[in-house]
């Protein structure tokens, strides 16, 4: 079976849970993230997306999840991160992950070639290899799309300086992407809570989602209950 199909016949409205953490975060560790890999395996996940070559070795080691793999790249000449070399896609080949995911948004690349030019190369370099665009907004979705890609998730909605302070999980993105993406649609971002995920695997056109920080990542989660608990003293101490 082809890595797109087997990815996508094992992850169709399913949860894909992303095992991430770091250099400056307190779980940043190879073994760690294997283990929230298989954590999240026992709990019913059906793929993984991770970061780093090491990560993924690790978590192949560990589970036999389809993967979406990255890797997160900070270059000063630019703002994309997330896969944005031709080097880091060869990596990732190597590794063997059914999906690469990379930046598809239309800031230029740290190199200064546009999104199509980068995504022509890599296109007909690796013919064979399925590629997820992670998009900030509507018009990125369709045009990622119009040039090659093979899925399109959400992820970047929030992240880009033109979609900050949008609110998350964006459900008017998911649902305009679902109707007229006509390629299988990731929903990812800021989705904390499980009537959230059942709304977004309930719209029409969305074949999967992936959640991160709400459950592998400890710090994040403390802040988010260390806030609402914050907000209760206040209102406490305002009566």
């Amino acid at each position: 079976m082809q890595k797109k199909e087997f990815f996508l016949s094992k992850t169709r409205g399913g949860l894909i849970v992303s095992c991430q953490a770091l250099e400056t975060e307190p779980l940043h560790s190879s073994y760690i993230m294997s283990r929230m890999a298989y954590a999240a395996k026992l709990g019913g996940a059906c793929g993984i997306r991770a970061n780093s070559v090491e990560d993924i070795r690790a978590i192949r080691a560990t589970v036999d999840l389809p993967m979406i793999g990255i890797i997160k790249q900070e270059i000063a000449s630019s703002p994309v991160y997330i896969t944005p070399t031709e080097a880091s896609v060869g990596y990732l080949v190597e590794c063997g992950v059914e999906i690469i995911a990379l930046d598809a948004t239309c800031r230029p690349r740290p190199d200064g070639r546009s999104l199509d030019e980068f995504f022509a190369v890599l296109r007909k370099r690796y013919p064979d290899q399925p590629f997820m665009a992670d998009c900030s907004t509507y018009e990125e979705g369709i045009h990622a799309r119009e040039i090659g890609f093979d899925l399109v998730g959400t992820t970047l909605c929030g992240y880009t300086d033109y979609t900050k302070g949008t609110s998350l999980p964006d459900f008017e993105l998911i649902a305009r992407l679902g109707a007229d993406l006509h390629l299988p649609l990731i929903a990812e971002g800021g989705i904390w809570s499980p009537e959230a995920l059942k709304k977004v695997l309930s719209t029409p056109g969305v074949h999967a989602a992936v959640i991160g920080s709400a459950i592998t990542r400890p710090m994040e989660i403390t802040r988010h209950f260390v806030a609402a608990a914050r907000e209760a003293r206040a209102e406490q101490e305002g009566v």
